[in-house]
């Protein structure tokens, strides 16, 4: 399993990849990765530069803290907490067919305090 470290202005985060060529791109490519991110309800979508087939299940419902890659726009999105579109339960849904990577490990709720057009940046761990 690959290790992430996610820096905001609203903290540091760990997470933890799965072994697809789709999350080694985004790990190999987190050396580290700095850029702007987009805020749409309670996730983070931004672009990175991959290329790699962008195989995977495809799903629109997601869990809180789960880290997907939205293929055609080329952004990875980071989820945590209810969505525009999200039901009752309030669990994350997005517009689009994603790929689940990942996940954050421990509480993501923080992130709600990062901005729209604010900084983040991926690292490796190891």
């Amino acid at each position: 399993m690959l290790k992430l470290k996610i820096r905001t202005r609203s903290g540091e985060y760990h997470a933890e990849l799965d072994d697809s060529d789709l999350s080694n791109a985004v790990w190999f490519s987190a050396t580290p990765f700095t850029t702007q991110v987009n805020e749409l309800g309670c996730s983070l979508y931004f672009e990175m530069p991959l290329d790699v087939p962008e195989n995977g299940e495809r799903q629109t419902k997601f869990e809180v803290g789960d880290i997907a890659w939205w293929p055609g726009v080329g952004a990875l999105c980071i989820f945590y907490g209810p969505t525009p579109l999200s039901g009752e339960d309030g669990k994350p849904v997005h517009k689009y067919k994603c790929i689940k990577l990942g996940r954050i490990v421990g509480d993501c709720s923080s992130l709600e305090g990062t901005g729209d057009r604010q900084n983040i940046t991926l690292e490796q761990e190891f």
